[in-house]
């Protein structure tokens, strides 16, 4: 039965007894039913599994090197569905302790299965959100990887810190202005709008902007924002025209 076949009682019992026999596993020194949990094909069941890895790494620290020693037998998985939940785990531990799942993540940006990667890409945004220095610090080494992908995926991954906080990617984000692949530039441009529409925000990355060199991709990105502002009106600070009146301000319009 799916996890969302169950009644609200039955998925909590569920997400408990995933929790409980994981610590029972690491404390025997093997993952059995855990590691079946990993592989499940309802990726709820999969979520709470890694769920409970970043709890259990919390509550029970001295269970902490077992759970990595075990996590880094498991990223090595045939299955991609485990390889994807141990990343996930591990983007879960570095909330708190990115140092000591860095590794994962330096690991999975090039798994061959997409699902692992776009686990990655997943981790960076949950982990900027609340430890983002040394989660920024390591994106940052991928900024000019020889891979498009790479590129394009690191760009989109800390897109979620920018958008409470511009300031910290804008540095990162300018890196990429004369990035020569169509798809890291197109990035680039939907990430520049989606940390423009919210409080403060605007000013922020427009004053950023104007100390860009790429007067090109600069046009393209105030396009985006502007465009970003009707697309998302009933979210934005701003009114579209009160978008371009800020814009034009600073002379951004005439570019």
């Amino acid at each position: 039965m799916a996890f969302y076949d169950l009644s609200k009682e039955q998925r909590s019992a569920l997400v408990a007894d995933i929790q409980s026999v994981l610590v029972q596993e690491l404390e025997l020194g093997r993952l059995h039913r855990t590691a079946d949990r990993f592989a499940d094909e309802d990726t709820y069941i999969r979520k709470a599994a890694y769920l409970a890895v970043g709890r259990v790494y919390i509550a029970r620290p001295d269970l902490k090197q077992i759970l990595l020693g075990t996590l880094d037998e498991y990223v090595r998985h045939s299955d991609f569905k485990v390889r994807q939940t141990v990343i996930n785990g591990a983007g879960e531990i570095g909330k708190v302790d990115f140092e000591s799942v860095e590794h994962f993540f330096d690991r999975g940006l090039f798994d061959t299965h997409h699902s692992p990667r776009n686990a990655v890409i997943g981790s960076i945004k949950k982990m900027g959100e609340v430890n983002p220095d040394p989660v920024l610090a390591w994106a940052g080494k991928y900024l000019h990887h020889e891979n498009k992908e790479i590129r394009r995926e690191i760009c989109h991954g800390i897109e979620l810190r920018g958008r409470k906080f511009p300031q910290d990617i804008l540095p990162l984000l300018k890196e990429l202005q004369f990035d020569h692949t169509a798809r890291v530039r197109t990035t680039l441009v939907h990430v520049l709008g989606q940390i423009s529409y919210k409080k403060g925000c605007l000013e922020t990355v427009t004053l950023h902007l104007k100390t860009w060199e790429n007067q090109a991709l600069v046009r393209e990105a105030v396009k985006e924002i502007i465009d970003v502002h009707h697309r998302y009106r009933n979210f934005a600070i701003l009114s579209q025209e009160e978008a371009k009146s800020f814009l034009a301000q600073y002379g951004m319009l005439d570019l």
